[in-house]
């Protein structure tokens, strides 16, 4: 219904904790906006692993009978949008197998680049696939290692893999936590009671009572066994320089999360006071579209003067499963979710803070239904650049033709929209506002500049992928 990009995938895991797997629920509910297409949570008792996987909601879906089958002190769980590998209940995770060394299952927030290389030598080797995520690839590479430890096997397994990647191990015995070299993805570890926790995002630490210890570093390996005994090492180079996705800090992280070491609400505050700074306009209030465009709409009615206002009231109500549109009721669109507050807008001129324009749709939408609401000028600005190119490494966007200012000039979409003016934040002022080394993040959907490749141009069909239709790389997706 809304005009974003989806959200990836979260994880979390804890160790050595008599409610493990409810906590483990607890986790996964903190982290559900990262992903509401599946979940799932495995659990060790010490001799085996016992894993429960469902499509849908954490809340609906993780009742008492399910959870009783999830024995054991120690757990993983996964809440999962699908960014490589469709929608169905062979792709959600933690995706668990038995082999040579024994059970393992594996929790994933990422992309591989390499995935269909991958899958297409594994295959031509004899490997057999039960999902299309590019998560079993890890399982396969770790089975067909020749190396004597599961943590080595894993080592040699993400050695082989291009991309970003922060993965949850759970076997008998041992949770291990790996980040990939460029540190794409957050993952952080925490403490509750003594137990060890693992987590996308803080938020599912401060839901449980567990105290933040720190981020876990690109490149590391955390193992944790016996006693929780606690084991660190640098298993793969780290990068020259970090890549965190800086997406993260628009959209897709929790305000209330530490991430990065900034926290992201105010983080997205100074986006909307840079904004300000940057594209301030006369105007009588400034309204955010609920709810991510809050804190920037804040930011920027701080630094420009300008009361802040609630323009929208944000229905909480439209479930995953609404009803079909009909075509006579298709025009309520986004009213569906957001209705204008008249009083707020009528006979004003009203900014209109949001976090990011894909392809306009929504935002068309809500200039119209400013309009329509009596507003005397609509003053449209976006607390991050334009999108100019689809993500390759967690996130779901769209191809580069859908992406509108991949085609359009801010001038020709202020047109589209209908706005009095449209401005968006630059990527220099986005780097500003989060205060960290500008060359520490990934930003390659505003700038093009692609840390990592891939390795073949895939609209030639050198890539491997069993459907190059729909393949996620093809050709105008390519870097």
């Amino acid at each position: 219904m809304f005009d974003k990009f989806h959200d990836e995938c979260g994880i979390f895991g804890i160790f050595n904790h008599e409610e493990a797997a409810r906590y483990a629920y607890l986790g996964l509910h903190a982290l559900q906006h990262r992903g509401q297409e599946s979940a799932g949570i495995c659990t060790d008792d010490g001799e085996r692993l016992h894993v429960q996987r469902v499509m849908g909601l954490v809340a609906e879906n993780f009742t008492e009978d399910v959870l009783q089958k999830l024995p054991g002190r120690t757990g993983i769980g996964h809440v999962r949008y699908s960014t490589a590998g469709g929608s169905h209940p062979k792709n959600a995770q933690p995706f668990q197998i038995t082999f040579s060394m024994g059970q393992i299952a594996v929790a994933h927030n990422g992309n591989l680049v390499n995935a269909g290389v991958l899958r297409r030598q594994l295959e031509s080797q004899g490997s057999i696939f039960q999902a299309t995520m590019d998560t079993e690839i890890f399982v396969h590479l770790i089975a067909r290692s020749k190396k004597p430890t599961i943590e080595e096997r894993i080592v040699d397994a993400c050695r082989q893999v291009q991309g970003a990647y922060s993965l949850l191990f759970l076997v008998p015995g041992k949770l291990i936590a790996v980040r990939d070299p460029f540190g794409f993805r957050p993952l952080v570890l925490g403490k509750h009671d003594g137990s060890w926790v693992l987590a996308s995002e803080t938020t599912a630490l401060s839901l449980i009572d567990a105290a933040f210890v720190r981020e876990i570093e690109p490149g590391e390996m955390v193992v944790i066994q016996g006693d929780n005994e606690l084991q660190s090492m640098q298993a793969l180079p780290a990068a020259p320089h970090r890549r965190q996705c800086i997406f993260e800090f628009v959209y897709f992280a929790r305000p209330d999360s530490f991430l990065f070491g900034h926290n992201v609400n105010e983080v997205r505050k100074r986006m909307g006071e840079q904004l300000a700074r940057e594209s301030g306009v006369a105007a009588d209030v400034v309204i955010p579209v609920p709810d991510s465009g809050v804190p920037a709409a804040i930011g920027y009615a701080r630094a420009s003067g300008i009361p802040f206002e609630m323009g929208f009231i944000r229905s909480h109500y439209i479930g995953r499963t609404f009803i079909e549109p009909t075509q006579q009721i298709r025009h309520f669109g986004v009213k569906l979710k957001l209705l204008p507050v008249r009083a707020v807008i009528e006979g004003r001129r009203v900014v209109v803070i949001d976090d990011s324009i894909v392809r306009s749709t929504t935002a068309k939408k809500i200039v119209k239904m400013l309009w329509d609401a009596g507003a005397k000028e609509v003053h449209m600005r976006v607390s991050s650049p334009p999108t100019i190119s689809p993500c390759y490494y967690g996130i779901d966007t769209p191809t580069k033709s859908e992406l509108i200012a991949a085609t359009h000039s801010v001038g020709e979409i202020r047109e589209m929209l209908n706005a009095t003016t449209l401005a968006y934040l630059s990527l220099e002022g986005m780097i500003a506002a989060t205060r960290a080394d500008g060359d520490s993040f990934c930003h390659a959907c505003f700038s093009e500049q692609y840390p990592i490749p891939f390795p073949y141009d895939c609209s030639a069909g050198s890539c491997g992928c069993s459907d190059p239709d729909v393949c996620q790389r093809s050709s105008d997706r390519t870097p």
